[in-house]
């Protein structure tokens, strides 16, 4: 029996079906969050904390080998950014010489870090260039706060643009019958959101994890080709091409993530999946 005693701060999309996952594996497994348990469909199997990660201490803590920090903003502004990752990872990295039990901490970051924007190929040694938008200038700045207080217990993962079976943005533009013009040439990455609760759960638990892994599937592809593409596949007409916007932008992401913890190693495959799962259920 595993002696990992694992802690989950954040409880929300991607957080809860990491706790569940791993409570249903046989871990011990904690969920914590700031409203009460009966807000959260966690598995009974799993212990529960209600408490503000701003608020922990080490005596809370004491307990737990690895946490990680699977948090969303109350506002997607720098400030929201800043009130969630920030200050939970300078608050937690402040405990860090008390913790001696913990062996690892887990940052849910963004692929948003890099600042790179002129179609450049990236991989897990690349150093990102800083961002231009201030709230991913932030969550870079909580990824630092981490390793200067936890060093190599610190482990970040940056996920790409997450998609899954309820979060449809790109296939809702897609059944609109009146598109904008977009780029022919403007670089995307995406994650299904399956796929990376899986790789969450993976890095928490195996024994030797690296110190960064880009959470992104096997295929980037530009928003004009993945705009056509699902267009042709629900029916309607495919964007066009703006012709004011001639060059390379967006990014395209070197994916670290062994092959075998994907169900989804690219986006047709997912996108497919999500296609089927429609037709399956009609009134999603």
């Amino acid at each position: 029996m595993s002696t990992q005693n694992l802690l989950i701060i954040g409880q929300g999309d991607i957080g809860l079906p990491v706790a569940n996952k791993l409570a249903q594996d046989g871990y011990c497994v904690t969920g914590l969050a700031r409203s009460k348990r009966h807000h959260y469909d966690l598995v009974d199997s799993a212990d529960f904390l209600q408490a503000d990660a701003l608020t922990l201490s080490a005596e809370q803590l004491q307990a737990f080998t690895h946490i990680a920090i699977i948090v969303t903003p109350d506002e997607y502004s720098t400030s929201g950014y800043h009130d969630s990752y920030l200050a939970i990872s300078q608050h937690l990295a402040t405990l860090a010489p008390q913790l001696t039990k913990l062996e690892r901490v887990v940052f849910i970051s963004s692929t948003g870090v890099y600042g790179q924007d002129n179609g450049e190929w990236i991989d897990e040694h690349t150093a990102p260039v800083t961002p231009a938008r201030a709230a991913s200038k932030v969550i870079l700045q909580a990824e630092q706060a981490l390793q200067q207080g936890f060093g190599d217990k610190a482990i970040i993962i940056r996920p790409s643009g997450i998609y899954g079976r309820e979060r449809l943005m790109r296939l809702r533009k897609a059944r609109e019958s009146n598109k904008d013009p977009v780029p022919a040439e403007h670089w995307s990455n995406r994650i299904m959101d399956r796929d990376l609760v899986n790789i969450i759960a993976k890095v928490l638990t195996i024994e030797t994890p690296k110190s960064v892994y880009l959470a992104t599937d096997y295929r980037p592809v530009t928003t004009f080709e993945l705009g056509v593409w699902l267009s042709e596949q629900v029916g309607e007409t495919p964007p066009t091409i703006d012709n004011t916007k001639t060059s390379v932008t967006g990014k395209r992401l070197h994916s670290n993530i062994p092959l075998a913890w994907l169900d989804y190693a690219d986006w047709q495959i997912g996108y497919r999946d999500i296609l089927n799962h429609q037709e399956l259920s009609p009134k999603e």
